[in-house]
Protein backbone atom coordinates (compact mmCIF):
# COMPACT_ATOMS: atom_id res chain seq x y z
CA UNK A 1 0.00 0.00 0.00
CA UNK A 2 1.64 2.97 -1.32
CA UNK A 3 -0.78 5.99 -2.47
CA UNK A 4 -1.01 9.01 -2.34
CA UNK A 5 2.87 9.42 -2.51
CA UNK A 6 4.51 12.60 -4.74
CA UNK A 7 6.27 11.19 -7.69
CA UNK A 8 9.62 11.81 -5.93
CA UNK A 9 8.52 9.78 -2.86
CA UNK A 10 7.33 7.20 -5.16
CA UNK A 11 11.01 6.93 -6.99
CA UNK A 12 13.15 6.77 -3.79
CA UNK A 13 10.58 3.97 -2.48
CA UNK A 14 11.17 2.18 -5.96
CA UNK A 15 14.64 2.80 -5.67
CA UNK A 16 15.67 1.52 -2.51
CA UNK A 17 13.14 -1.55 -2.65
CA UNK A 18 15.39 -2.77 -5.80
CA UNK A 19 18.94 -1.70 -3.57
CA UNK A 20 17.62 -3.98 -0.63
CA UNK A 21 16.59 -7.00 -3.16
CA UNK A 22 19.55 -7.01 -4.68
CA UNK A 23 22.21 -5.57 -2.06
CA UNK A 24 20.76 -6.32 1.48
CA UNK A 25 18.18 -9.00 1.49
CA UNK A 26 20.53 -11.86 0.16
CA UNK A 27 23.13 -11.64 2.91
CA UNK A 28 20.60 -10.88 5.69
CA UNK A 29 20.53 -14.41 6.98
CA UNK A 30 24.35 -14.81 7.07
CA UNK A 31 24.64 -11.15 9.07
CA UNK A 32 22.43 -12.47 11.81
CA UNK A 33 23.60 -16.00 11.76
CA UNK A 34 27.40 -14.19 12.20
CA UNK A 35 26.17 -11.37 14.49
CA UNK A 36 28.55 -9.52 11.89
CA UNK A 37 27.81 -5.61 11.53
CA UNK A 38 26.96 -5.19 7.70
CA UNK A 39 29.49 -2.98 6.63
CA UNK A 40 29.25 -3.42 2.81
CA UNK A 41 25.33 -3.22 2.64
CA UNK A 42 25.98 0.25 4.69
CA UNK A 43 28.76 2.04 2.81
CA UNK A 44 26.30 0.80 -0.22
CA UNK A 45 23.38 2.57 1.59
CA UNK A 46 25.91 5.81 1.69
CA UNK A 47 26.60 5.76 -1.50
CA UNK A 48 22.50 6.03 -2.14
CA UNK A 49 22.39 9.37 -0.12
CA UNK A 50 20.68 6.99 2.89
CA UNK A 51 23.07 8.40 5.32
CA UNK A 52 21.82 11.66 4.93
CA UNK A 53 18.45 11.56 4.69
CA UNK A 54 18.25 14.27 7.85
CA UNK A 55 21.18 16.29 6.36
CA UNK A 56 21.24 19.67 4.53
CA UNK A 57 21.79 19.73 0.90
CA UNK A 58 24.60 21.99 1.58
CA UNK A 59 26.13 19.87 3.82
CA UNK A 60 26.17 16.55 1.28
CA UNK A 61 22.77 15.51 2.47
CA UNK A 62 19.94 13.74 0.76
CA UNK A 63 16.95 15.40 2.44
CA UNK A 64 13.66 13.43 2.10
CA UNK A 65 11.92 14.82 5.15
CA UNK A 66 9.97 12.57 7.75
CA UNK A 67 8.07 10.95 5.23
CA UNK A 68 10.58 10.51 2.83
CA UNK A 69 12.28 8.61 5.89
CA UNK A 70 9.80 6.19 6.64
CA UNK A 71 9.62 5.24 3.14
CA UNK A 72 13.40 4.10 3.40
CA UNK A 73 13.42 2.31 7.33
CA UNK A 74 10.52 0.32 5.97
CA UNK A 75 11.40 -0.81 2.73
CA UNK A 76 15.31 -1.61 4.39
CA UNK A 77 13.51 -3.41 7.44
CA UNK A 78 11.89 -5.81 5.11
CA UNK A 79 15.10 -6.83 3.89
CA UNK A 80 16.97 -6.69 6.94
CA UNK A 81 15.53 -4.96 10.14
CA UNK A 82 19.41 -4.58 11.64
CA UNK A 83 20.36 -2.49 9.03
CA UNK A 84 17.19 -0.73 9.18
CA UNK A 85 17.39 0.56 13.20
CA UNK A 86 21.11 1.08 12.21
CA UNK A 87 19.94 4.07 9.26
CA UNK A 88 17.12 5.31 11.74
CA UNK A 89 19.77 5.71 14.45
CA UNK A 90 22.13 7.55 12.51
CA UNK A 91 19.65 9.38 10.25
CA UNK A 92 17.02 10.39 13.01
CA UNK A 93 18.42 10.65 16.24
CA UNK A 94 21.98 11.90 15.29
CA UNK A 95 21.63 13.53 11.83
CA UNK A 96 18.71 14.77 13.20
CA UNK A 97 20.63 16.17 16.42
CA UNK A 98 23.62 17.89 14.62
CA UNK A 99 21.34 19.84 11.98
CA UNK A 100 18.74 20.86 14.64
CA UNK A 101 20.96 21.66 17.30
CA UNK A 102 24.37 21.75 16.56
CA UNK A 103 26.24 25.36 16.10
CA UNK A 104 27.17 26.64 12.41
CA UNK A 105 30.84 25.40 12.47
CA UNK A 106 29.68 22.12 14.27
CA UNK A 107 27.31 21.59 11.51
CA UNK A 108 29.87 22.57 8.58
CA UNK A 109 32.24 20.16 10.86
CA UNK A 110 30.35 16.64 11.50
CA UNK A 111 27.36 16.94 8.60
CA UNK A 112 29.32 16.05 5.54
CA UNK A 113 30.98 13.38 7.00
CA UNK A 114 27.77 11.71 8.65
CA UNK A 115 25.75 12.37 5.56
CA UNK A 116 28.44 10.70 3.42
CA UNK A 117 28.65 7.87 5.76
CA UNK A 118 32.22 8.47 6.43
CA UNK A 119 31.44 8.17 10.34
CA UNK A 120 28.13 6.66 11.91
CA UNK A 121 26.06 8.28 14.56
CA UNK A 122 24.93 6.52 17.93
CA UNK A 123 22.58 7.71 20.66
CA UNK A 124 23.56 7.32 23.92
CA UNK A 125 20.99 7.83 26.40
CA UNK A 126 20.56 4.94 28.24
CA UNK A 127 21.88 4.12 31.80
CA UNK A 128 21.66 1.23 33.99
CA UNK A 129 19.14 2.69 36.11
CA UNK A 130 17.83 5.56 33.47
CA UNK A 131 15.61 3.48 30.95
CA UNK A 132 12.30 4.45 31.13
CA UNK A 133 13.02 6.99 33.38
CA UNK A 134 15.21 9.11 31.29
CA UNK A 135 15.81 12.06 33.75
CA UNK A 136 17.75 9.87 35.66
CA UNK A 137 20.76 10.06 34.25
CA UNK A 138 23.96 9.63 36.39
CA UNK A 139 26.73 10.50 33.94
CA UNK A 140 28.04 13.99 34.85
CA UNK A 141 29.30 16.68 32.58
CA UNK A 142 31.54 19.86 34.44
CA UNK A 143 32.90 22.54 32.91
CA UNK A 144 36.36 23.03 33.19
CA UNK A 145 37.40 26.15 30.91
CA UNK A 146 36.49 25.55 27.39
CA UNK A 147 35.88 21.74 27.83
CA UNK A 148 33.72 19.87 29.80
CA UNK A 149 34.49 16.86 31.50
CA UNK A 150 32.42 13.52 31.47
CA UNK A 151 32.21 10.66 33.09
CA UNK A 152 29.72 8.01 33.28
CA UNK A 153 28.34 4.87 31.68
CA UNK A 154 26.11 3.87 28.98
CA UNK A 155 23.88 1.18 27.76
CA UNK A 156 22.23 -0.02 25.10
CA UNK A 157 24.07 2.16 22.24
CA UNK A 158 23.23 0.87 19.35
CA UNK A 159 26.08 0.07 17.06
CA UNK A 160 27.94 1.49 19.55
CA UNK A 161 30.94 -0.35 18.56
CA UNK A 162 31.18 0.77 14.84
CA UNK A 163 29.97 4.68 15.67
CA UNK A 164 32.36 7.45 15.14
CA UNK A 165 30.48 9.84 17.03
CA UNK A 166 27.91 9.94 19.89
CA UNK A 167 24.96 11.98 21.09
CA UNK A 168 25.47 11.99 24.61
CA UNK A 169 23.36 13.06 27.56
CA UNK A 170 25.02 14.27 30.86
CA UNK A 171 24.24 16.48 34.14
CA UNK A 172 25.16 19.44 34.36
CA UNK A 173 23.22 20.97 36.99
CA UNK A 174 22.13 18.32 39.53
CA UNK A 175 20.34 21.19 41.37
CA UNK A 176 18.07 22.04 38.83
CA UNK A 177 14.85 21.23 38.07
CA UNK A 178 14.35 18.01 35.93
CA UNK A 179 13.92 19.58 32.35
CA UNK A 180 17.33 21.51 33.03
CA UNK A 181 19.27 19.02 34.87
CA UNK A 182 20.67 17.35 31.49
CA UNK A 183 22.84 18.82 28.26
CA UNK A 184 23.76 17.25 25.29
CA UNK A 185 27.30 17.03 23.71
CA UNK A 186 28.09 15.49 20.41
CA UNK A 187 31.53 13.29 20.81
CA UNK A 188 34.24 11.77 19.01
CA UNK A 189 34.57 8.02 19.26
CA UNK A 190 38.49 8.90 19.41
CA UNK A 191 38.43 11.17 22.64
CA UNK A 192 40.55 9.92 25.26
CA UNK A 193 38.44 8.78 27.83
CA UNK A 194 35.71 7.07 25.86
CA UNK A 195 36.01 3.20 25.22
CA UNK A 196 33.94 0.89 24.08
CA UNK A 197 34.32 -1.95 27.05
CA UNK A 198 31.93 -4.11 25.51
CA UNK A 199 28.83 -5.86 23.21
CA UNK A 200 25.91 -7.41 24.01
CA UNK A 201 24.52 -10.51 22.98
CA UNK A 202 20.83 -10.69 21.90
CA UNK A 203 17.65 -12.16 20.95
CA UNK A 204 17.49 -10.37 17.54
CA UNK A 205 18.65 -7.35 15.61
CA UNK A 206 21.91 -9.54 15.60
CA UNK A 207 23.59 -7.45 12.63
CA UNK A 208 23.14 -4.04 14.69
CA UNK A 209 25.25 -4.84 17.78
CA UNK A 210 24.39 -2.79 20.77
CA UNK A 211 27.20 -1.99 22.90
CA UNK A 212 28.32 -0.04 26.37
CA UNK A 213 30.12 3.18 26.26
CA UNK A 214 32.14 4.19 29.78
CA UNK A 215 33.32 8.13 30.04
CA UNK A 216 36.15 8.65 32.02
CA UNK A 217 37.39 12.48 32.82
CA UNK A 218 36.47 12.67 28.99
CA UNK A 219 37.20 15.63 28.02
CA UNK A 220 34.83 17.70 25.02
CA UNK A 221 35.28 21.01 23.75
CA UNK A 222 32.48 23.44 25.03
CA UNK A 223 31.56 23.88 21.15
CA UNK A 224 30.24 20.71 21.23
CA UNK A 225 27.35 21.20 23.45
CA UNK A 226 24.30 20.78 21.38
CA UNK A 227 21.66 23.77 21.79
CA UNK A 228 22.41 25.79 25.74
CA UNK A 229 23.07 23.85 28.55
CA UNK A 230 20.19 22.28 30.35
CA UNK A 231 18.61 21.94 26.80
CA UNK A 232 19.23 18.46 26.68
CA UNK A 233 16.29 16.39 28.33
CA UNK A 234 14.01 18.76 25.61
CA UNK A 235 16.68 17.92 22.73
CA UNK A 236 16.47 13.83 23.85
CA UNK A 237 12.38 13.81 23.99
CA UNK A 238 12.26 16.19 20.74
CA UNK A 239 14.63 13.48 18.59
CA UNK A 240 12.76 10.17 20.41
CA UNK A 241 9.32 11.97 18.76
CA UNK A 242 11.13 11.30 15.56
CA UNK A 243 13.42 7.57 16.31
CA UNK A 244 9.34 6.23 17.71
CA UNK A 245 8.20 7.47 13.96
CA UNK A 246 11.29 5.79 12.72
CA UNK A 247 10.56 2.25 14.61
CA UNK A 248 7.36 2.48 13.79
CA UNK A 249 8.47 2.14 10.25
CA UNK A 250 11.11 -0.36 10.89
CA UNK A 251 8.30 -2.11 12.21
CA UNK A 252 5.92 -2.09 9.31
CA UNK A 253 8.95 -3.44 7.18
CA UNK A 254 9.57 -5.98 9.47
CA UNK A 255 5.90 -7.65 9.19
CA UNK A 256 5.90 -6.64 5.66
CA UNK A 257 8.82 -8.92 5.32
CA UNK A 258 7.27 -11.83 7.45
CA UNK A 259 3.66 -11.01 5.53
CA UNK A 260 5.16 -11.85 2.60
CA UNK A 261 6.84 -15.21 3.07
CA UNK A 262 4.41 -16.64 4.79
CA UNK A 263 1.58 -15.35 1.82
CA UNK A 264 4.20 -17.22 -0.47
CA UNK A 265 4.88 -20.50 1.92
CA UNK A 266 0.91 -20.80 2.21
CA UNK A 267 0.75 -20.30 -1.73
CA UNK A 268 2.96 -23.37 -2.31
CA UNK A 269 2.76 -25.82 0.89
CA UNK A 270 0.44 -29.01 0.04
CA UNK A 271 -1.65 -30.55 2.75
CA UNK A 272 -4.82 -32.45 2.06
CA UNK A 273 -3.87 -32.71 -1.31
CA UNK A 274 -4.35 -28.93 -1.97
CA UNK A 275 -2.51 -24.94 -0.96
CA UNK A 276 -2.75 -24.42 2.58
CA UNK A 277 -4.39 -21.10 1.51
CA UNK A 278 -7.48 -22.56 0.61
CA UNK A 279 -8.29 -23.19 4.38
CA UNK A 280 -10.06 -20.50 6.02
CA UNK A 281 -7.99 -20.76 8.93
CA UNK A 282 -5.00 -19.40 6.88
CA UNK A 283 -7.02 -17.15 5.23
CA UNK A 284 -8.54 -15.47 7.82
CA UNK A 285 -4.74 -15.14 9.17
CA UNK A 286 -3.77 -13.66 6.23
CA UNK A 287 -6.73 -11.17 6.18
CA UNK A 288 -5.52 -9.92 9.72
CA UNK A 289 -2.10 -9.60 8.82
CA UNK A 290 -2.72 -7.75 6.10
CA UNK A 291 -4.88 -5.35 7.61
CA UNK A 292 -2.89 -4.35 10.65
CA UNK A 293 0.55 -3.96 8.49
CA UNK A 294 -2.11 -1.38 6.50
CA UNK A 295 -3.26 0.25 9.95
CA UNK A 296 0.24 0.78 10.90
CA UNK A 297 1.78 2.23 7.89
CA UNK A 298 -1.01 4.96 7.75
CA UNK A 299 -0.24 5.92 11.40
CA UNK A 300 3.20 5.99 10.51
CA UNK A 301 2.80 7.56 7.18
CA UNK A 302 0.30 10.51 9.35
CA UNK A 303 3.23 11.35 12.27
CA UNK A 304 6.00 11.82 9.32
CA UNK A 305 3.59 13.81 8.11
CA UNK A 306 2.36 16.13 10.34
CA UNK A 307 6.18 16.05 11.78
CA UNK A 308 7.35 17.61 8.03
CA UNK A 309 4.53 20.39 8.79
CA UNK A 310 5.54 21.71 11.82
CA UNK A 311 2.62 20.36 13.69
CA UNK A 312 2.44 18.69 16.93
CA UNK A 313 3.01 15.11 16.69
CA UNK A 314 3.97 13.33 20.08
CA UNK A 315 0.86 11.69 20.21
CA UNK A 316 0.98 10.66 16.58
CA UNK A 317 4.20 9.38 17.11
CA UNK A 318 3.73 7.45 20.21
CA UNK A 319 0.38 5.96 18.81
CA UNK A 320 2.15 4.94 15.45
CA UNK A 321 5.38 3.30 17.31
CA UNK A 322 3.05 1.50 19.65
CA UNK A 323 0.37 0.05 17.33
CA UNK A 324 3.42 -0.87 14.60
CA UNK A 325 5.47 -2.48 16.92
CA UNK A 326 2.66 -4.66 18.26
CA UNK A 327 1.95 -5.37 14.82
CA UNK A 328 5.45 -6.69 14.17
CA UNK A 329 5.19 -9.06 17.19
CA UNK A 330 1.53 -10.07 16.19
CA UNK A 331 2.64 -10.55 11.97
CA UNK A 332 5.62 -12.26 12.67
CA UNK A 333 4.42 -14.54 15.25
CA UNK A 334 1.63 -15.95 12.62
CA UNK A 335 3.95 -16.14 10.16
CA UNK A 336 5.74 -18.54 12.12
CA UNK A 337 2.38 -20.35 12.43
CA UNK A 338 1.73 -20.67 9.02
CA UNK A 339 5.16 -21.84 8.03
CA UNK A 340 4.28 -24.64 10.93
CA UNK A 341 7.39 -26.49 12.09
CA UNK A 342 9.70 -25.08 9.17
CA UNK A 343 8.84 -21.70 10.92
CA UNK A 344 10.80 -22.65 14.04
CA UNK A 345 14.11 -23.67 12.09
CA UNK A 346 16.45 -21.39 10.92
CA UNK A 347 17.02 -21.73 7.30
CA UNK A 348 13.26 -20.41 7.21
CA UNK A 349 13.46 -16.47 7.29
CA UNK A 350 10.33 -15.73 9.08
CA UNK A 351 12.23 -17.07 12.81
CA UNK A 352 14.45 -13.77 12.16
CA UNK A 353 11.63 -11.76 11.59
CA UNK A 354 10.03 -12.93 14.65
CA UNK A 355 13.01 -12.75 16.71
CA UNK A 356 14.08 -8.82 15.01
CA UNK A 357 10.23 -7.79 16.12
CA UNK A 358 10.91 -8.52 19.39
CA UNK A 359 12.69 -5.75 19.93
CA UNK A 360 10.44 -3.23 18.27
CA UNK A 361 8.11 -3.26 21.27
CA UNK A 362 11.09 -1.63 23.77
CA UNK A 363 13.60 0.57 22.34
CA UNK A 364 13.12 4.03 22.02
CA UNK A 365 10.14 3.79 24.44
CA UNK A 366 8.17 0.53 25.35
CA UNK A 367 4.82 0.10 24.70
CA UNK A 368 3.87 0.64 27.91
CA UNK A 369 5.55 4.09 28.63
CA UNK A 370 3.69 4.90 24.69
CA UNK A 371 0.93 4.39 26.42
CA UNK A 372 1.57 6.70 29.19
CA UNK A 373 2.40 9.26 26.90
CA UNK A 374 -0.40 8.77 25.03
CA UNK A 375 -2.40 8.91 28.10
CA UNK A 376 -1.06 11.96 28.71
CA UNK A 377 -1.70 13.67 26.24
CA UNK A 378 -5.41 12.59 25.69
CA UNK A 379 -5.85 14.38 29.01
CA UNK A 380 -4.63 17.17 28.27
CA UNK A 381 -4.80 20.03 26.22
CA UNK A 382 -1.53 19.80 24.35
CA UNK A 383 -1.84 16.90 21.81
Amino acid sequence: MDFALPDELRLLQETVREFVADAVTPRAAERDREAAFPADELRAAATLGLCGLMVPEEFGGNPVGSLGAVLVYEEVAAGSPALSVTLSVHNTLVCGAVATYGRPELQAELLPRLASGEILGAYALTEPGAGSDAAALTTRARRDGDHYVLDGRKIFVTHGDHAGLYIIFAVTDPEARTSRRISAFAVDRDRPGLTVPRREHKLGLRASEIAEVTLTDCRVPATRLLGNEGDGFGIAMALLDGGRIGIGAQAVGIARGAYDLALRYARERQQFGRPIADFQAIQWKLADMATRIDAARLLVWRAATLRDQGQPHTLAASQAKLFASETATFVTDQAVQIHGGYGYLEEYAVERYFRDARATVIYEGTSEIQRLVIARRLLSDNQ
